[in-house]
């Protein structure tokens, strides 16, 4: 593997969070561990003494407490410290280490000047606003929607909406109509919250027209609440049956309270596209979101209350709910709405210098499109705060490693990591224990019982595999909504090894524990650290009526950028794509989803290749365009029209090599 990058100090176990948590061991539990690799055995092993420490050792606020830990290791289906109720913002709005009067929200944004929050202002805002939703008769097990940008409004909605027991569910405004009635019809959401519109580095983007739309298309909405974001002082900024977040977060009486709801109580909603039928909705549970955050933030990212704590996302992607739990280990959060490359490249890293930030986490494409354009951080920006930075979206290759070391800092942490939607967390990142070898993300992450298995099912280290889970973590979905006998939820994980999650990504595991995933082992689209569905891109092209069929593919960078997003149309007959048509296409997939959904590239075939029970077969033409020969790219007895994969084989050898 790669060259050793940055080496722990002598003292980290002296000076770390997890070091701090082994001598909590030693003193409460008589464990000693020799190293990493040893806690990690005894925490994928022994999960009821493992989640167990993390709960006391973290001091967990319930209201009552549980009867076990785990009732029952089979998945899917554990269960997790049944018995006990507790609240997820309870938790965080504790806040350990922080006074009053420290800043804990600390907000830049392109469309209005910088906002900070203070922890008593935070709490203030929260408990204003809990009351304003009670005052729209919002009650345990309602949801709430937000239709906003990562700023402080969305965060108290969040922390609100959870204090009352209500599920809390977001989608960024770049988002269109349809990406988020095809998410929110499915939960029906009883109040909306949106804002007007935002700026996008300096071009103004109006969402009122999709806002009325997303209205107009849920009849289960009872409250919409404007948050006058980009015309703040319009005389017609509030709608016509709207009320105004003024009037939401208005001044009342009553102490801020915090309703007990059980460990596996729905938190949020979140969405993973899949690759058949819509979105998928992915309900995360109070309890084991807290614990897995708290985890997480503290051992691994090794956060505390001397830290302010930025990650680039939208409240689109599960990187923004994994952020803002920040304050539950008493990191200060650093929140960021607008575009990372305005003026330049270099403005995440002025915005790091400017908020003081210690861990500056984003994506492997944004690190790599700054390698490419020649920045220098550290030349644009002092960054002698920052200790730690973290990568994820998408595999950084080794020289993505080695241009954060010598541009970026020699002696910050770097934590390349992977994980997903469906568990809101890595599973495998960094650790403060171990060293950093280009090109490699250091560890699985405690309690993720992660290994690779082959094409039979046999763990295998130190060649390729599809990354499994065979243990349960707590933070795995509560289930889907909507799918009361749990069959789309073990349709989705469960299908390919029984009793074993099947998370859809290849994975090198080798033997001293680093680990090498190597892009998506199924069709789901991973898109600038995003995934996307193939589904909804089929809804939108296929609505058109000059496209009869079409199959859509991403091709990963070896180097770790964006990659190459491919659509392959067939047209209704007599018909051939030009310019207009791609212009059309490219608009109404922008309009209808996001601008991410744009392709790359349109190209036009005589057929898409399907299966006898006519399923599209995505895999097997990324395979072929990747180099594999047709008769190793699929099983050819078993599609309805086996030719129609010559035409992508002639496709590949055409292209210029990337």
């Amino acid at each position: 593997m790669g060259d050793v990058l940055w080496t722990p100090p002598a003292d980290v176990r002296e000076r770390s969070r997890i070091g701090g948590y082994l001598r909590w061991l030693r003193e409460h539990r008589g464990l000693d561990f020799a190293d990493y690799d040893a806690l990690w055995q005894w925490s994928v092993t022994d999960l009821d003494a493992f989640w167990r420490s993390i709960w006391d050792h973290f001091e967990v606020v319930a209201h009552t407490p549980p009867t076990a830990t785990l009732g029952g290791a089979a998945m899917p289906g554990a269960r997790w410290f049944p018995g006990a109720t507790l609240n997820y913002a309870e938790n965080v709005l504790r806040m350990p280490g922080r006074a009053d009067d420290d800043p804990v929200v600390v907000a830049h944004s392109q469309t209005r000047p910088p906002v900070t929050l203070t922890a008593a202002e935070l709490r203030e805002q929260v408990r204003r606003v809990a009351a304003g939703l009670r005052r729209l008769g919002v009650v345990a097990g309602d949801r709430v929607a937000a239709y906003a940008p990562n700023i402080p409004e969305t965060y108290v909605l969040l922390l609100a909406t959870s204090s009352l027991g209500a599920i809390f569910s977001s989608c960024a405004p770049e988002f269109g109509t349809r990406s988020v009635v095809d998410r929110w019809q499915q939960i029906a959401p009883k109040v909306l919250v949106a804002v007007d519109g935002y700026r996008y580095g300096d071009k103004p983007v109006d969402r009122r027209a999709e806002v009325a739309a997303i209205r107009a298309a849920l009849p289960s909405l009872t409250h919409t609440v404007t948050i006058a974001y980009l015309h703040p002082t319009a005389p017609d900024g509030v709608p016509e049956g709207s009320l105004s977040w003024a009037e939401l977060a208005a001044e009342t009486t009553g102490r801020l309270t915090f309703t007990p709801v059980p460990f596996d109580h729905p938190l949020y909603v979140l969405y993973s596209s899949g690759t058949t039928g819509l979105p998928k909705p992915i309900v995360h549970g109070h309890g084991g979101i807290l614990l897995e955050h708290l985890k997480m933030l503290a051992l691994h990212h090794d956060l505390g209350p001397a830290d302010r704590f930025f990650w680039f996302t939208t409240t689109g992607w599960m990187m923004w709910n994994f952020l803002v739990s920040g304050p539950a280990v008493g990191a200060t959060i650093v929140l960021f709405d607008g575009n990372p490359g305005h003026p330049d490249l270099g403005a995440l890293w002025r915005l790091a210098e400017e908020t003081g930030t210690t861990y500056f986490g984003t994506s492997a494409p944004f690190l790599l499109a700054c390698r490419k354009a020649g920045l220098v951080p550290k030349d644009v920006a002092d960054l002698s705060a920052l200790r730690g930075v973290g990568s994820t979206g998408a595999p950084l290759p080794a020289e993505g490693f080695t241009w954060v070391y010598e541009t970026v800092g020699t002696d910050l942490q770097l934590q390349s990591l992977s994980g997903g939607t469906d568990v809101c967390t890595g599973f495998v990142g960094g650790v403060p224990l171990l060293p950093v070898y280009a090109g490699e993300i250091t560890c699985r992450a405690l309690g993720a019982k992660v290994e690779a298995r082959s094409a039979d099912g046999t763990p295998v280290l130190g060649e390729l595999g599809e990354l499994v889970i065979t243990a349960p973590m707590p933070s795995m979905p509560v289930g889907f909504w909507n799918d009361p006998d749990g069959r789309r939820y073990a349709e989705a994980y469960f299908d390919v090894y029984p009793g074993v999650w099947r998370h859809g990504d290849w994975i090198t595991i080798n033997e001293r524990g680093g680990c090498v995933i190597t892009g998506r082992s199924d069709a789901t689209l991973n898109r600038g650290g995003v995934r996307l569905g193939t589904a909804e891109f089929y809804s939108v092209v296929e609505g058109l009526d000059e496209v009869v069929d079409s199959v859509v593919v991403h091709l990963e960078d070896d180097e770790g950028g964006a990659g190459e997003l491919l659509l392959f149309v067939v047209l209704a007959e007599s018909l051939e794509l030009d310019d207009t048509l791609r212009r059309k296409i490219a608009r109404e997939l922008r309009t209808a989803l996001s601008p991410r959904h744009i392709p790359d590239e349109i190209h036009q075939v005589r057929a898409v290749p399907r299966t006898l029970s006519s399923k599209k077969l995505e895999v097997p033409v990324k395979k072929i365009l990747t180099g594999t020969p047709v008769e190793s790219a699929a099983a050819q007895g078993a599609l309805a029209n086996p030719e129609s994969l010559t035409a992508f084989a002639t496709f590949a050898q055409s292209r210029p090599t990337p």
